[in-house]
């Protein structure tokens, strides 16, 4: 329902309209709407293809299908945490975070924020496991093959494209349906365009260009963030000061209190509704995030140092942009008694309605770029993410197992054509049926969520079992189901549809069975059938062409094995101590404060303001500093020096000679000059040789490299 009819503070304007948008002219033409979509969006593909292309030309990015599917491995900390920030931005981050601010108050923003960082933060522990136990790897269902056969495999790779599936229709049901609402281009149009326009990248650039695409989106998202967060709490005429927000929402509190808040206030973090939302939404994007492709490979293309670091950072910069976005937009909007109703706020109307009113059609431009951006950086790690998975774990394994290099990445650059239609489709067909970014939302967790602890343990459990993980994902996904629907009847008086089974207790109910009831199940049956894996066997994960990143052996300093392996404890301590911050000690603290007074709220919204601004600075500036190496030799017109192994890595292979080729058996490992000697023999060719290089090595004490298809180096694929 509308907030009312008449405005509250004198904004004469929307006396008498009960919804913002309604049937009037857009804030945008409709021309401008389809600059943004065509025109921007080729802009936006042009750049990172031509970064990449210089990359190619001066810096050291290799032209081989390694490189396409892991970005060479050897992304850094800032790029990593940039990556991770972009992934995580969906639409739903900007305008579904809002939507909880407008709804419950100051609780709202905090529990999105919270309850969709700590995934990313825990998540770190498994991105240095992948460089410690499955350096060579493509995507995480490349483990569960290894280690619990095909079967599993097929089970979990239902799970993963599905996830991505879901993820890629949230996006552009938010996108589409701001974009219609600011610019009336069609909400039909939109649902093609949006994945159309970052085909070009993504399909020429591989991960690589995603990485960096997704670098240029994020420095956009946070570029506008500030532009509104100073337009609220500094300069607007109707708002512009922290004072003036808290005074006008205790007046709406007065008039529109908020059900099962303390006092009716949207400032207390005693909210009900906020808590329910909170918990749901923790436990939903465990899916989202172990279930998905897209944070596998970002951890798979980092350098192994850059692991935890980036995963940590990023986590850490993201949640700024709920918190910081959503304690501007959301309160912002009603704060002004904006006349948005419930199936607005339900489809991420929120903050177009706020820009709208405070910028004009400045505004409905800059909340429509941002939105745009934020569509776009997630839309590409998705079909990349699909279409690694297609060529490594469908095409490989079962179709052909002997494709070479050329032929992974045609299929990978063809699948990113197709899923890009694909999840245009599919959108349409959800808009069809009336389904909201809001419930999409919140009913992820309950067909994904019983396949998080069984993927996890697959890189941290040895005892895990085959039976045990897909029998706990296999019975619970429907359990959970039928516990949503159920729990929907019994409170709705057997009456099922979109509203009833979108309600909070249907959907905390069907998340918690999802997630807890797989766990338990799992441990219980693992106990019962354990496994006892061997983690060296997924060493032996092979790869399709060399690549001297794979070989952790091939690295010293910081990005050593013998680094990496005093760092897990480091990783798991910040990541259960972050967690438990989030989680736990700031709500309790905050809780003492009850509803709370202007001091309390100025504090709060300062400490947003304060993180948004620190997060901003950390994104757009640290990657350019890590990579000055490359820019200089741009600037130059030189190629680096290194141009024969990793960006800007401390790689021991760029100093040595023919160190860490990995070609056929066996190759580069060893010191001094019995490892050079056996890297010629390697480089000569020819099984024979390979051979012998290989038992030269293994007296010389050389660790084993890891397993190549057998394809000489000279025909490596330029892509």
């Amino acid at each position: 329902m509308a907030t009312s009819c008449r405005n509250l503070f004198g904004l004469e304007q929307y006396d008498g309209r009960c919804e913002f948008f309604g049937d009037g002219p857009a804030a945008l033409p409709e021309g401008l709407g389809w600059f943004i979509l065509v025109g921007l969006g080729a802009v936006f593909a042009c750049v990172p293809t031509v970064l990449i292309w210089l990359d190619r030309k001066f810096g050291t990015l290799r032209h081989d299908s390694e490189s396409f599917s892991t970005a060479g491995r050897s992304i850094k900390a800032g790029l990593t945490a940039c990556d991770v920030v972009a992934k995580w931005t969906w639409a739903a981050t900007l305008l579904q975070s809002a939507n909880v601010a407008f709804s419950f108050g100051v609780s709202g923003p905090f529990w999105y924020a919270a309850g969709a960082t700590v995934q990313v933060l825990l998540f770190a522990i498994l991105a240095v496991e992948i460089k410690r136990k499955a350096p060579t790897i493509h995507t995480f269902l490349e483990i569960i093959r290894c280690r619990w056969g095909t079967t599993a495999h097929v089970v979990f790779t239902v799970y993963g494209v599905m996830t991505n599936l879901i993820v890629t229709a949230m996006l552009i049901l938010g996108g589409s349906a701001v974009i219609e609402a600011l610019s009336g281009v069609s909400v039909y149009a939109a649902s093609f365009l949006i994945p159309a326009g970052v085909v070009i990248y993504t399909a020429v650039g591989g991960l690589k260009g995603t990485v960096v695409a997704e670098w240029l989106n994020v420095c956009v998202i946070y570029i506008t963030l500030l532009i509104f967060m100073f337009q609220v709490y500094a300069t607007s005429e109707d708002l512009g000061s922290i004072a003036s927000v808290y005074v006008r929402l205790r007046a709406m509190e007065i008039k529109y209190p908020v059900a099962d808040n303390m006092g009716g206030s949207y400032l207390t973090m005693f909210s009900k509704s906020g808590i329910i939302f909170g918990i749901i939404n923790i436990i939903g994007n465990f899916g989202t995030v172990f279930v998905d492709q897209a944070y596998w490979q970002g951890a798979i293309a980092a350098k192994p140092s850059a692991t935890y670091r980036g995963y940590l950072l990023g986590g850490l910069c993201w949640f700024a942009i709920p918190f910081t976005f959503a304690t501007t937009m959301g309160l912002g909007a009603r704060a002004l008694d904006l006349p948005i109703t419930k199936a607005e706020a339900n489809k991420g109307l929120v903050p177009p309605a706020l820009a709208v009113h405070l910028m004009g059609k400045g505004g409905a431009f800059l909340m429509t770029l941002q939105l745009f951006m934020a569509v776009t950086a997630t839309a590409c790690a998705e079909q990349m993410a699909v279409a690694t998975i297609v060529a490594y774990d469908l095409y490989k394994p079962y179709i052909n197992p002997n494709a070479d290099g050329r032929t992974m990445v045609m299929l990978q650059r063809f699948v990113v054509v197709i899923y890009a239609v694909l999840s245009g489709g599919i959108a349409v067909v959800l808009l069809k049926v009336n389904v909201n970014l809001s419930w999409v939302y919140l009913f992820m967790g309950i067909v994904i969520g019983s396949a998080v602890f069984p993927i996890a343990a697959s890189l941290t459990w040895a005892k895990c079992s085959a039976t045990a993980a897909c029998v706990s994902a296999v019975v619970t996904t429907p359990l959970a189901i039928m516990t949503w629907l159920i729990t929907a009847a019994k409170l709705n008086d057997g009456v099922l549809n979109l509203d009833t089974t979108g309600q909070d207790y249907p959907m905390l109910a069907g998340n918690l069975v999802a997630l807890f009831f797989s766990m338990i199940l799992c441990i219980i049956l693992s106990y019962i059938w354990p496994q006892d894996f061997d983690w060296a066997e997924l060493r032996n994960i092979p790869l399709v062409e060399s690549d001297p990143n794979s070989d952790p052996n091939n690295f010293d300093g910081d990005d050593s094995p013998a680094a990496l392996n005093t760092v897990v404890r480091f990783t798991w301590t910040v990541g259960g101590a972050l967690t438990l911050l989030l989680l736990i000690v700031w709500p309790v603290l905050a809780l003492p404060a009850r509803v709370f007074s202007q001091g309390y709220f100025t504090f709060w919204v300062m400490v947003a303001m304060i993180w948004g601004i620190v997060a901003s600075a950390v994104c757009m500036l640290l990657p350019v500093i890590e990579a000055s190496d490359v820019v200089v030799a741009v600037l130059r017109g030189k190629r680096l020096a290194n141009s024969a192994g990793s960006p800007g890595s401390s790689n021991r292979d760029h100093q040595r000679p023919g160190a860490g080729v990995h070609s056929g058996v066996g190759s580069g490992g060893g010191s001094g000059v019995a490892g050079s000697a056996i890297a010629a023999a390697a480089r000569s060719g020819g099984a024979a040789a390979q051979l012998k290089a290989a038992a030269a090595g293994a007296k010389a004490g050389a660790p084993p490299a890891p397993p190549v298809l057998q394809l000489p180096v000279s025909t490596r694929t330029r892509v």
